[in-house]
């Protein structure tokens, strides 16, 4: 049988093109999308939509690192994360916005921020088949589509009124891009504090650069000026799982074996969290 149409997919359908043709918008059909001259992309039972010519992306997180990362989302501990990613959103837009949130994992952040602006609709990109199921059903105005973030996005250009990087790669020409001209970016990234004591204790767990912030600023300043900065940052306690599953959710988890993480029972039951939440203006 078809798969049904998606009606968060519907909601945003005008945003997409065809990414082998690159201009032509797709049209819904009977469980795919397609372009005027035939190129058809298929909607998996779970929802999302696949747009990824030729050979799958191979990056993205796995099903251990997307199960470890809902039940850690699920405690709240990054509430005050998403909290400052939905202001910051919100403080930009209109209620009925288009929001975009580029390496959207779960979809966790833009359900936030639609949960924020009654009237948006939301859009989530991501290589990670695994985490697209479930940004598919994280709001039923969030739309999930199958795409890698370094390549052109398959995306109709000034349509976005919000792009939303959390914790993802960057793309800053597509971004740019994609927005209005009105538009904002929302860019959430760590600071060299945040999960200090984890990674103090967990040497294979992947560090943080600390040229990472001017390597942003690089990046960005070409297309985008800074508006306003807000660091968040706190010390949240932490279960054994909760600490297991901070390790396991990130890229850590391809460095780190399974048997690594608390064999000697040391994992901090405190950690900080610390990251610098900025909405830019295209240039």
């Amino acid at each position: 049988m078809p798969v049904p149409f998606p009606p968060a997919l519907e909601l945003s359908l005008d945003l997409l093109r065809c990414p082998t043709c690159r201009t032509r918008r797709l049209n819904s059909g009977l469980g795919a999308l397609r372009c005027a001259v035939g190129h058809t992309f298929d909607i998996a039972r779970h929802g999302y939509a696949s747009l990824l010519p030729g050979t799958r992306a191979t990056s993205g997180d796995d099903a251990a690192m997307v199960r470890a990362r809902d039940r850690f989302l699920s405690t709240g501990t990054y509430a005050p994360i998403r909290e400052a990613a939905a202001r910051l959103a919100a403080d930009a837009a209109s209620e009925r916005a288009t929001v975009v949130d580029v390496g959207c994992g779960t979809g966790h952040y833009l359900a936030g921020v639609l949960d924020q602006l009654p009237g948006a609709r939301g859009l989530g990109l991501d290589t990670s088949v695994r985490a697209l199921r479930s940004a598919a059903r994280a709001h039923d105005r969030a739309a999930a589509v199958a795409w890698d973030v370094f390549r052109p996005f398959p995306l109709a250009g000034g349509t976005a009124d919000v792009v939303l990087d959390v914790f993802a790669p960057r793309n800053p020409a597509e971004f740019h891009r994609v927005l209005r001209p009105t538009g904002r970016l929302v860019v959430v990234r760590p600071t060299g504090r945040h999960l200090a004591e984890l990674r103090g204790r967990v040497p294979a767990m992947v560090t943080i650069d600390p040229a990472k912030e001017q390597r942003l600023h690089r990046a960005l300043d070409p297309f985008f000026e800074a508006v306003v900065t807000e660091q968040v940052e706190y010390s949240a306690s932490l279960a054994e799982r909760d600490a297991l599953d901070l390790v396991a959710m990130t890229p850590s988890a391809r460095h780190v074996s399974r048997a690594d993480p608390n064999d000697d029972g040391r994992l901090p039951d405190q950690v900080t969290v610390s990251v610098l939440a900025t909405a830019y203006r295209p240039r």
